[in-house]
């Protein structure tokens, strides 16, 4: 468990308040990426800024030298959202609920040092904005009118949303922003997604006949951030590539690479029982005949700036591979946080960007309608009228579902202008 001293100078009694602090409250991996972009954004202005992750440690946070208040711990779900039934358990017998009360209650103890109090999330990020008692601002990155077509919001987030001490609200949509800005009778703004800021292509993608600029087409493995579901989502995709064709599989310009977070490192990796045909090759490679996968860790950004296609049992990062225009396969898995629903509701947000087989998680079905969509995916790759076909697609989806770079700036000069309003 983690601890920040900033955060508990609180067991000798309260110090004295430092007025004019920015604080941001979010909870979950995605949305502390988001949190710490705008802080950081914030912080170069001058601002002093500080965070609240309401579950898990902050790790986006504090790579991002933004202090983050109070003792941090990370729950077996990683989240308390689009979580199945056994995950919400999970969560319930790990204390998950005490823990996020007890950082509420925090909030409240603190709550006279900040002059705005932002909220990055879905309603649990917004109840806790309102909590403060502090003039906040809302960017409900969790929420969109993509997956029903009018958005629902659960109570109470529309009665709070429409409480005059929320003084701005950024959608993660411009259909959402509509949508919202009718059912609350109030401005909804779309300024873009901060987790999109900072993305960028490091070469052009594979030109047809599988070589781009001296690269052959590249193959990224997203199997999630969250441990132990990351390492059977690992095995899952590993069941499935030795299942690809021979030439497929053979060393003929197609680079395989799998971006895997620290918990699931070495020793992890060593008790994973690899499925039949893979074999350890050193610390950061695996095999299986001649499908050699490289093992990467902290290479996200730099491995999803450089692929082709990616197959993905994660969240935050399959909106930034679409973002990028890359096509991505979801490989749904067993959970609990990656799990259909989860994905289903994925591909209602982000469009056709994304595809899925039928079938149960994990089935022989499944795992067989993976494959025909990997080799779909390459074969548009590898052809010059349908590669140039799929890229404008891919491209039109990403500015309509997530917009350009550059929103943490233009959530940064909103939050200005309303600290200037004198809202504090």
């Amino acid at each position: 468990m983690d601890g920040d001293p900033q955060g508990e100078g609180l067991a000798g009694g309260l110090k004295r308040p430092e007025v004019g602090k920015v604080l941001l409250v979010s909870n979950g991996h995605g949305e502390d990426l988001s949190g710490a972009r705008l802080a950081s954004a914030l912080a170069a202005r001058g601002l002093l800024v500080e965070a609240l992750p309401l579950v898990g440690h902050g790790t986006a946070y504090r790579r991002a030298g933004i202090a983050v208040l109070g003792r941090t711990r990370q729950g077996s779900t990683g989240g308390m959202g689009y979580v199945s039934l056994a995950g919400r358990l999970t969560d319930l017998l790990e204390g998950q609920l005490f823990y996020v009360l007890a950082r509420l209650g925090l909030l409240w103890r603190l709550r006279q040092r900040y002059r705005l109090v932002i909220g990055v999330g879905d309603v649990l990020a917004v109840l806790a904005c309102w909590l403060s008692g502090r003039p906040g601002a809302v960017y409900l990155v969790a929420y969109s009118s993509y997956y029903e077509g009018r958005l629902r919001l659960p109570w109470p987030c529309g009665w709070l949303l429409r409480r005059p001490r929320i003084r701005a609200i950024w959608s993660r949509d411009p259909l959402t922003a509509a949508d919202l800005s009718v059912q609350l009778g109030r401005p909804v703004q779309f300024l873009g997604n901060p987790f999109v800021d900072g993305l960028g292509r490091a070469r052009q993608p594979a030109q047809p006949g599988g070589r781009g600029e001296g690269h052959g087409i590249q193959v990224l493995l997203l199997p999630g951030s969250r441990m132990p579901e990351a390492g059977r989502n690992l095995r899952l995709m590993l069941t499935m590539l030795a299942a690809l064709p021979a030439e497929l599989r053979a060393e003929a310009g197609i680079g395989w690479r799998a971006a895997l977070v620290e918990a699931l490192g070495a020793p992890q990796l060593d008790k994973l029982d690899l499925p039949d045909g893979w074999q350890r090759e050193g610390s950061d490679r695996l095999r299986c005949g001649g499908l050699l996968l490289q093992l990467g860790w902290d290479r996200f950004g730099a491995w999803l700036s450089d692929a082709d296609l990616v197959l993905a049992a994660a969240g935050t990062a399959t909106e930034q591979a679409v973002a990028l225009a890359l096509p991505v396969v979801q490989i749904v898995g067993g959970g609990p946080q990656f799990t259909a629903r989860f994905a289903e509701a994925q591909r209602r947000l982000l469009g056709p960007a994304v595809g899925c087989a039928a079938g149960r998680p994990g089935s022989r079905e499944q795992r067989a309608g993976s494959l025909a969509l990997i080799q779909e995916r390459l074969a548009e790759l590898t052809e010059p009228q349908r590669a140039g076909d799929l890229q404008q697609r891919l491209q039109s989806i990403a500015r309509e579902r997530l917009g350009p770079t550059g929103a943490s700036q233009r959530q940064a000069e909103a939050i200005m202008a309303l600290l200037a309003q004198g809202n504090g």
